[in-house]
């Protein structure tokens, strides 16, 4: 491949053919392109399941033909036909498999036998499942509770996690290492601050009757491009979209839906925002008090020309606290300062705030691009506060929307996935179980890798997910796990977690989403997940299991845990052969989910009760809670002003990508073909660096705190419109460059949106 051989054309708009043609192409790629079509067709209804692409809302209608190139593409990697065998692992060493790429890992097809891992010959080794239960059992009864991590993706149904966390806790720790802590952790904390709840207070139905909606630091185009549909109608309704975000991404600008037979005959396309704003990295809070300042000088205007006030005094009054502290914070800010942190000009930025003032209901969205910095609690709470402002909570088309990833990341944290578990909780579990619990908070992600590098943690097991690629720090976690006593994975497919065995390792193959589950009586069982609007749905899989060695997550759990802690206070057999009796249970313990086997069972599921949607809020002070917290004293960006040939990366998905799955080595809507080694940067740097488009660079991390060189090497440089001193590029191939220590303020998430980096040339 030539030096620009990579860089093609990019997408005009996200959707169309475009999306049809990836579909069609993951489709055929799994040797089943009828059953994968037909499986399509049963995502997100009511006798079907639940499509494990993203955690995006369903619409009221929940019979539509709804779904996305993200779900086929998710459901094409599962039900693939390729098998990942006992013949496969005899041909492979586990040291020859690791130096294959993760896109390579993965598309060997599923998983279809539990394995052992072998130190002598290196290798994985068939094992039946109760051998394997029983040695992981003897492993974990040899070490303390506390010096074993439990981790968990978002992927596990709630009845699995709920299973999980039991298991962990009869085991006596809370350490729950989870994949929310490394993406909306600093949502669920600020939140929690700002209104009582760790979640966002919006339907799906609110985006259409929302007048505006910013969209701030998110992808929808690549994370859940079932948004993109929601955008659109919004702006061709005439309301306002208006969005925040360092790149310009095509899924922001326009969208052709390609469920539109005319629009794709025509090759139309519609808006899907209005304001287009590229703050720099780090400056999303500046940004927010930049608006809130302009609304006070508004309204200040309005009362003396005599006009009534701008803001929703009557909801500040009797629903809010800590409104003059904040506002006198917001009047002490510089507007120097809000220009220099945001990027952005005093035009813009009052722009932006004429849009919110325009607007009878507000909803703000974001993701990861405001999550994964230093002060990205601080950050959230600002919008909070501007929300505040006009009453922009808890009423229709208006609200707080933070836009999960994984389909039950949200649900695996309401059922008990929680290192820092509220005393009612644990309170119900003991009355549920008879036995105690522990309370001593346990460990999250950056808590256990502290714990594996000082030797405390001797354990890992994982219900899902690839720890060691999604983290930040990877050189380091590999090395790490690697000296761990024992390491277990619940897992459909390979990945390179499950290459770094521990002293004694287990590979437990898993039903996918899509699978039929059946138990002991030939009943079609059915999980259920919670997306990103508090709705619990039903999900039951239609394909047959890869293999008859499968078993469910659920399964998999009951059985370790039966082995490891009895079964004298739970009939772990019985809950595993009926997951009615685990809602039951869940509801006994979360009375939240009420007649939760009759709930689940209606079309569309129901939604879980969020008080600060209804405007009770509860918090220390019963009421909403502005935040006075100041602007960073100094963004990456800013840092980089007085250190020349420095640069504040981020690390996002690629278009083919879920997570640390790689679809394919294509990114069509940034113009990227058959390479993922790539970093994104502006134009004007790129020509005061000296480089050229198509560069191969050595990218040096500059941030760790512990000495350590971080080095990504080899990656190609691509000029792209983002703002200068910023540059962006895939993970998890730059996860390395992010220190395990470097976290946000109250949220220990990986700052992976503001990594300073440096770049040289790459050897030969």
């Amino acid at each position: 491949m030539g030096k620009d051989d990579f860089i093609g054309r990019k997408s005009a708009a996200a959707g169309g053919w475009g999306a049809l043609k990836s579909c069609g192409k993951r489709l055929m790629q799994t040797g089943r392109p009828f059953s994968g079509a037909r499986a399509m067709l049963k995502a997100n209804q009511p006798d079907g399941f639940d499509c494990p692409g993203c955690a995006w809302g369903d619409p009221e209608h929940g019979s539509s033909f709804e779904f996305c190139e993200n779900g086929v593409k998710a459901v094409a990697w599962e039900a693939t036909r390729l098998r990942v065998t006992p013949d496969f692992f005899a041909a492979h060493t586990v040291s020859d498999l690791r130096n294959w790429s993760d896109y390579d890992l993965e598309h060997q097809g599923r998983l279809t036998h539990p394995m052992v891992y072998d130190p002598a010959s290196d290798r994985y080794l068939p094992t039946s499942w109760d051998e394997a239960f029983r040695g992981i059992a003897r492993a974990l009864n040899a070490i303390p509770p506390d010096r074993a991590e439990f981790y968990t993706s978002g992927r596990a149904s709630n009845e699995a996690a709920f299973l999980y966390q039991l298991f962990v806790r009869l085991y006596g720790t809370n350490n729950f290492p989870d994949c929310s802590n490394m993406c909306h952790e600093a949502s669920g904390v600020a939140l929690t601050e700002a209104i009582g709840i760790g979640k966002g207070t919006v339907t799906l139905e609110d985006f259409d009757r929302a007048d505006a909606i910013f969209v701030i630091g998110q992808n929808p185009g690549t994370n859940h491009p079932r948004m993109l549909a929601d955008l659109r109608r919004a702006t061709a309704r005439g309301a306002k979209v208006v969005v925040l975000n360092p790149l310009k991404e095509k899924g922001l600008q326009r969208f052709a839906d390609p469920q539109n037979k005319l629009e794709m005959i025509l090759g139309g396309s519609e808006a899907t925002s209005t304001e287009y704003f590229q703050p720099r990295l780090g400056g999303d809070m500046a940004a927010v008090r930049g608006m809130a300042k302009v609304v006070f000088a508004e309204d200040a205007a309005a009362l003396a020309a005599g006009h009534p006030s701008l803001l929703d005094l009557a909801f500040i009054e009797t629903h809010c606290h800590g409104f003059e502290t904040w506002r006198a914070a917001v009047e002490a800010t510089p507007w120097s300062l809000i220009e220099d942190q945001s990027g952005l000009t005093r035009d813009e930025i009052t722009r932006a705030a004429h849009v919110y003032l325009g607007a009878e209901s507000v909803i703000c969205t974001w993701a990861m691009g405001v999550t994964q910095h230093r002060h990205s609690v601080q950050t959230i709470r600002e919008i909070a506060n501007l929300l505040f402002l006009r009453g922009n909570v808890g009423r229709p088309g208006a609200g707080l929307c933070p836009v999960r990833g994984h389909s039950n990341v949200q649900g695996d944290r309401t059922v008990g996935i929680n290192e820092k578990a509220p005393k009612a909780l644990i309170d119900a579990l003991e009355r549920e179980t008879g036995r105690p619990m522990p309370r001593r908070p346990g460990h999250n992600v950056a808590e256990a890798i502290g714990a594996m590098l000082s030797g405390e943690a001797r354990a890992f097991m994982g219900l899902g997910g690839n720890f060691a690629r999604a983290t930040p720090d990877s050189a380091l976690i590999a090395r790490l796990m690697r000296g761990l006593d024992l390491t277990v994975h619940i897992a459909t497919k390979l990945n390179h977690s499950h290459l770094l065995p521990g002293r004694a390792a287990w590979l437990l193959p898993c039903l996918g989403r899509t699978e039929i589950d059946r138990n002991s009586k030939g009943i079609r069982q059915i999980v259920t997940v919670e997306d990103s609007m508090s709705m619990v749905h039903g999900s039951g899989g239609i394909n047959l299991p890869a293999s008859k060695e499968l078993r469910s997550e659920i399964a998999i759990v009951a059985g370790i845990a039966a082995a490891t802690v009895g079964s004298g206070a739970v009939d772990w057999a019985g809950l595993a052969d009926d997951y009615d009796l685990i809602r039951d249970m869940i509801a006994r313990v979360l009375p939240a989910f009420g007649e939760y086997n009759q709930n689940v069972r209606k079309p569309r599921g129901f939604r879980l009760r969020n008080a600060a949607s209804e405007r009770e809020w509860n918090t220390p002070t019963g009421k909403a809670n502005f935040s006075a917290d100041p602007l960073p004293d100094q963004t990456e960006w800013q840092r980089i002003q007085q250190e020349p040939g420095l640069f504040v990366l981020q690390t996002f998905r690629s278009h083919d990508q879920y997570n640390t799955t790689i679809y394919g080595m294509d990114d069509r809507y940034r113009g990227i073909y058959g390479e993922r080694r790539v970093v994104f940067v502006n134009p004007e740097d790129l020509a005061r660096t000296g480089f050229a488009s198509g560069d191969r660079v050595d990218v040096i991390g500059s941030q760790g705190s512990d000495g350590q060189i971080r080095i990504a090497e080899g990656f190609r440089l691509v000029p792209y419109d983002i703002p200068q001193g910023c540059v962006a590029g895939y993970y998890p191939e730059l996860n390395l460059l992010v220190p395990w220590n470097a976290y946000g303020d109250k949220s220990f998430t990986p700052i992976s949106k503001s990594i300073l980096v440096s770049f040289r040339p790459a050897a030969g």
